[in-house]
């Protein structure tokens, strides 16, 4: 992809550095898709519109050297993504937890190869408030439905009340916030996504569970 098609696909706010630590990882997911499933075969010739476009919609939302929660990171987005950004800032770090040890492999591997400032977690998701205690930020991209994403965060919105998360949502979003709300009290922000029309980034804050 030339430097003007690659502006244009990312936006071009993304600095030179940027651009090439993620023409690096998109080479290796390249090459780990061909042996691992990474996302699903028909998205991936949409690798950079689709996923890394779709990724960097977070870390615009909330920039600078924060401390990432990505959970179920999968193929890296958003998690390595954002990690990605933050290496040129030299500062703010992502902790990416993956359950799926072949997924996790390459996320190291990414993680390595990129210099993205990020550190890998093979364990399920219930666990990982045991391995890592706070956060400012957490990200989420196709994982699970809105009122389980809570259950998810809850452990770390407890320990840091300013805690944000920013998740992926497609078109059935609406459902999954009135349902949560029986559960859940929580501040809600919606971003229209610039990848999708259907789809948006929920902006959680102030989550707390409702008293019965």
């Amino acid at each position: 992809m030339s430097e003007s098609l690659l502006a244009v696909t990312i936006g071009k706010d993304v600095s030179r550095e940027t651009q090439l630590r993620l023409k690096a990882f998109a080479g290796l997911f390249q090459r780990w898709a061909s042996r691992i499933n990474l996302v699903a075969p028909s998205t991936i010739a949409e690798l950079w519109s689709r996923h890394i476009r779709d990724s960097l919609q977070i870390y615009e939302l909330s920039p600078g050297p924060l401390t990432w929660i990505d959970l179920g990171s999968g193929a890296g987005f958003p998690g390595v993504v954002t990690a990605i950004c933050l290496a040129e800032l030299g500062a703010g770090w992502v902790h990416l937890v993956e359950s799926n040890n072949k997924k996790a492999a390459f996320l190291r591997a990414a993680i390595r190869e990129t210099g993205a400032r990020g550190s890998v977690y093979p364990a399920r998701i219930e666990t990982a408030p045991e391995l890592i205690e706070k956060c400012d930020r957490i990200s989420a991209r196709a994982l699970a439905e809105l009122d389980m994403l809570c259950g998810f965060i809850e452990p770390w919105a407890l320990r840091n009340p300013d805690l944000k998360a920013f998740l992926h949502k497609g078109r059935d979003y609406r459902r999954e916030v009135e349902v949560s709300r029986r559960r859940w009290n929580l501040d809600l922000v919606e971003h229209q996504s610039v990848v999708e029309k259907d789809s948006v980034i929920l902006e959680i804050s102030g989550l707390s569970r409702r008293s019965v």
